[in-house]
């Protein structure tokens, strides 16, 4: 019978293990001299054990053998370095020619050296100047349309506006007119002249001669009253008050 396929995992005995690493180790170390002596190539084969332990074959020199390793593996690093920078020169190179001739054209653009340009050259330009003012003409008719439009706008709020306080104040005039004419509705009573005809307040009118006045009845203690005659009518009546008053005190 043949031997069964072994599955390639770490094996968990540790002697097995060992057992396998050694079997494996020389057959390797076989095969990488087989390979030099029959194809006559130059072989390094370094083993590091579990335990650290070194193992190597070299058909040559192990140190020639690496540092010719090092100079094939670390050369084409240097070379793509080169080559990166040389890609980026050849770039900014392309830039700064672009960067003139943008330059060259914006100078054109503004009328300045045109000497060296042809008269197909000249005509292009005139073509791309006309062009460009074509669109500036556009662009700003464009932006003048909007602000008209944008005024007109406004003056249709304000008028709205205008409209809707004109209605705010007709309406409190006409509220301030109705509370008026409800106040003069309402009869005063200290007004003389009120449509009511009556007065709760008596109106003391004053007589044109300050001699009519009639007087005050007065308090007369420890004296009689005397009544005028008719000849003495002409007296004022004030003179004979004070006179009647001042007879009896003296009675």
């Amino acid at each position: 019978m043949g031997r069964g396929r072994v599955e390639l995992k770490r094996i968990e005995n540790k002697i097995n293990r060992q057992v396998t690493f050694s079997k494996r180790r020389n057959g390797l170390l076989k095969k990488a001299y087989e390979l030099s002596v029959l194809c006559d190539a130059e072989v390094a084969l370094i083993i590091f054990s579990s335990r650290g332990k070194l193992y190597e074959f070299g058909s040559a020199s192990m140190t020639k053998t690496l540092e010719r390793y090092q100079r094939c593996c670390f050369n084409p690093q240097d070379n793509s370095a080169e080559r990166e920078t040389q890609s980026w020169y050849q770039e900014v190179s392309k830039l700064k020619a672009k960067y003139e001739s943008l330059q060259r054209t914006q100078r054109h653009l503004l009328g300045e050296d045109l000497g060296p340009l042809s008269v197909k050259e000249l005509q292009n330009l005139e073509k791309q100047l006309e062009g460009a003012l074509a669109q500036a003409r556009q662009r700003k008719t464009q932006i003048l349309m909007e602000q008209m439009e944008e005024l007109r706008r406004k003056e249709r709020e304000l008028g709205d506006m205008n409209k809707q306080l004109k209605i705010k104040v007709s309406l409190e005039m006409s509220s301030l007119e109705t509370e008026g004419e409800g106040l003069r509705a309402i009869p005063c009573p200290w007004n003389p002249g009120s449509s009511s005809g009556t007065n709760s307040f008596p109106v003391h009118v004053q007589p044109s001669n300050p001699m009519e006045i009639e007087p005050e009845p007065v308090l007369q203690i420890g004296y009689h009253h005397y009544n005028l005659g008719e000849g003495t009518s002409s007296v004022p009546r004030r003179m004979a008050v004070e006179s009647n008053i001042f007879q009896g005190w003296t009675l």
